[in-house]
C-alpha cells in the first residue's frame, strides 16, 4: 500500500515502516559518532519504543555496548493496516542491534500489569541474570491498577482556577485563545495514578524481590518543569501534580535501594515534540517558539542528543553524577537559560495567526511531529508501494 500520514487531532493513525527504520538508524548513527564511555552493561527500558525511552535504549546499546530488554505496548501491523510507530521502531532497533552483535529482546504488553512484570523478570533471570540500570519512560493516557483492577484516566487541566491563554492549531498555524476549566479533585487523583510514580515503584519492588537488580543499580525516570508561560497548564496543572509524585518517588526509591547501594534519579528534560506534548494545550505554541530561538542560538537538541548528553556528561563517565540542589539531573539547562526564555517570551507576546509562520518554527515542529510516525524523512520514497508488515 501507499502509506501516507493520516492525522486526527494530535495523533497520526498511520506509521511508515521505512521511515521509522530511518529514524532509528539516524539515532544510532548519532550515538556512534560520540565517544564510547563506561556504563551499565545490562539495561531494562520500560517504555522503550518511542521518544526518550527509545533513545535511552539506543544510547545504552551503542554508547555502553549494553544488552537491553525493552518493554512497550504497541500494535503490530496487519496486511491492510500499519502497525504503530513504536512497533516499527522496536523491530528496526532489534535488527540494528543484532547486526552490531548486541543482545536485544523486547516484550510487548501492558507495562502496568503484573503479568508483564513477571514475564520481564523471567527473561532477565534466564538470559541476563540481573540488570544494572532500569529506565522508566512510560507515557499513557490511562492505567489499570494491577491489584485493584480500577482503571484511571488522566486529564490535562489547570488546578485551582480556570486558565485562559494562547494556543495554536499546529496543522493550520492558526493562533487562538483557549479557556480551560480547573480539574476536579478526582481528576487530579486519577492523573497522578496514571502518570505519577506508583508504577515505577511497583516495577522496582518486583525486580528487587525477584533478585534481578544488580549491586549499585541505577534507575531513572524522565520529567519536565518548563517555563512560566506554560506553568498554569503544565507544572501547576494536573500533569505537574503527577510529575511532583514521580519526582518524590525517586527519593523514596533511593532510600529503598540503599542496601544495594542503588540510586534513583529523575532527569528534567527539555521541551520537545512528542506524542504526549502534542496533546497538551498551549505547549505546542511554546515549543514552536522555543525551537526557533534555540536553533538560532545553536542550542537545539532532540531526544537522542539529550540522552547522550545525560549519559556522558551528567550520569556516567569519569565524574560523579551532576545534580541540582533538589537532587535532579537538569537537561533543561539550555532551555531555561535567561536569554532563551526572554526571547521566547517576547515572541509569545507578539505571535498571531498572521505572523506565526515568520516568528515560530512551524516547519520544524510539524516535521518533528511527522517523524514521530516515520514521515518527513528525506531519504524515504513515500510514493513507494510498501508492505505494512515489512520491517
Amino acid at each position: 500500500m501507499i502509506i501516507q500520514p493520516k492525522i486526527r487531532g494530535f495523533i497520526c493513525t498511520t506509521a511508515h515502516p521505512l521511515g521509522c527504520a530511518q529514524h532509528v538508524r539516524e539515532e544510532i548513527d548519532y550515538v556512534k559518532q560520540q565517544p564510547k564511555i563506561e556504563g551499565p552493561k545490562r539495561v531494562l527500558v520500560i517504555g522503550a519504543s518511542t521518544g526518550y525511552g527509545l533513545s535511552s535504549r539506543i544510547a545504552s546499546s551503542f554508547m555502553f555496548g549494553a544488552a537491553t530488554i525493552g518493554v512497550f505496548f504497541e500494535k503490530p501491523a496487519s496486511e491492510n493496516k500499519t502497525g504503530t510507530a513504536g512497533w516499527y521502531n522496536s523491530l528496526a532497533f532489534e535488527e540494528e542491534a543484532h547486526k552490531a552483535g548486541l543482545y536485544a529482546k523486547s516484550i510487548n504488553g501492558d507495562a502496568f500489569s503484573d503479568a508483564i512484570k513477571e514475564e520481564t523478570i523471567a527473561l532477565i533471570k534466564e538470559e541476563l541474570q540481573q540488570v544494572d540500570m532500569v529506565v522508566y519512560s512510560v507515557a499513557s493516557p490511562r492505567r489499570t491498577h494491577p491489584k485493584t483492577g480500577e482503571t484511571f484516566t488522566s486529564v490535562l487541566k489547570p488546578v485551582g482556577q480556570a486558565y485562559s491563554s494562547k494556543t495554536v492549531n499546529i496543522q493550520t498555524g492558526a493562533v487562538s485563545m483557549i479557556d480551560l476549566e480547573p480539574a476536579t479533585e478526582d481528576e487530579i487523583s486519577q492523573t497522578i495514578n496514571v502518570m505519577g510514580g506508583e508504577d515505577w515503584t511497583l516495577w522496582i519492588e518486583a525486580l528487587n524481590d525477584a533478585g534481578v537488580l544488580a549491586e549499585g543499580v541505577v534507575t531513572l525516570a524522565y520529567s519536565y518543569i518548563g517555563p512560566e508561560l506554560t506553568k498554569p497548564v503544565y507544572r501547576n496543572g494536573t500533569i505537574g501534580r503527577a510529575k511532583d509524585d514521580l519526582e518524590a518517588t525517586a527519593h523514596r526509591l533511593t532510600e529503598y535501594l540503599v542496601e544495594k547501594q542503588g540510586k534513583a534519579y529523575v532527569s528534567i528534560n527539555k521541551g520537545l515534540v512528542t506524542q504526549s506534548s502534542s496533546a497538551i494545550p498551549v505547549v505546542p505554541l511554546y515549543i514552536s517558539l522555543l525551537y526557533k530561538v534555540m536553533k538560532e542560538k545553536g542550542l537545539h537538541e532532540g531526544c537522542i542528543e539529550q540522552i547522550t548528553r545525560l549519559f556522558s556528561e551528567k550520569l556516567y563517565g569519569d565524574h560523579q553524577p551532576v545534580l541540582d540542589e533538589h537532587g535532579y539531573v537538569r537537561l533543561d539547562d539550555w532551555e531555561m537559560r535567561e536569554d532563551v526564555q526572554q526571547e521566547v517570551k517576547a515572541l509569545w507576546e507578539q505571535v498571531t495567526s498572521e505572523n506565526f509562520e515568520q516568528i515560530a518554527d512551524h516547519e520544524g515542529y510539524r516535521n518533528d511531529f511527522l517523524r514521530l510516525f516515520g514521515f518527513a524523512y528525506d531519504h524515504v520514497d513515500y510514493e513507494q508501494d510498501v508492505d505494512p508488515m515489512q520491517v
